[in-house]
């Protein structure tokens, strides 16, 4: 298993970052809150996790231990792969994940792209008591309070960190803004990864 990878930081996408390590490109697939945190030309460490297929061998990477252990704790639960695990982790954090799972909140489990009502109740039942419940997301979740990261920051982080000033950053978030607010609006939550592709499409056409 590869546990972690360091090196520079070649490229960064969308949807993941090319880590250069002993002279070989990694492609390691990561949230859009860990790619904001990376920046080009920079060293980086990622946690990572080696998903093994019979026609692929794909990396994930995580700013965090505690995101990589989430990760792999929630392909146990029935009907969920790498993909939405990973969708879980760009919607929620990981204590968000384990107020959720502990509070049985289908709805804050909805909101991550393809992840219905169903699919969130067997998320429950599969990882109750196995995600960990820390007093502090535990007294949150008596609170009802769920995590969700801003999406604002988040997309303006990472066209940052794909080379835009902050300027056109700014611009561009204001754009997105429209898209984020029918999301709200329709009692979604709004999707960092969708937005910041609206966002670097729009900067593409300028």
């Amino acid at each position: 298993m590869i546990a972690s990878v360091r090196g520079r930081v070649a490229v960064i996408a969308p949807e993941g970052a090319v880590v250069e390590v002993g002279g070989i490109g990694v492609l390691v697939h990561c949230t859009p809150g860990t790619l904001a945190a990376l920046r080009v030309g920079e060293e980086a460490r990622l946690a990572t996790s080696l998903v093994v297929r019979e026609d692929s061998l794909t990396l994930f990477g995580f700013g965090t231990d505690d995101e990589r252990s989430v990760f792999e704790m929630l392909q146990t639960a029935n009907g969920v792969g790498p993909k939405v695990a990973l969708a879980m982790l760009a919607v929620h954090t990981p204590n968000a994940l384990r107020i959720a799972v502990a509070s049985a909140d289908v709805k804050a489990l909805t909101r991550v792209p393809g992840v219905g009502p169903k699919g969130a109740q067997r998320i429950i039942v599969d990882l109750k008591d196995r995600l960990g419940t820390p007093e502090e997301a535990v007294n949150a979740a008596l609170d009802g309070a769920v995590a969700v990261p801003p999406w604002r920051d988040q997309v303006h982080s990472g066209l940052v960190g794909l080379g835009y000033s902050a300027r056109d950053a700014d611009e561009a978030v204001s754009a997105v803004a429209v898209q984020a607010d029918a999301e709200v609006a329709q009692g979604r939550a709004p999707q960092v990864a969708v937005l910041l592709k609206a966002a670097l499409r729009m900067l593409s056409v300028r």
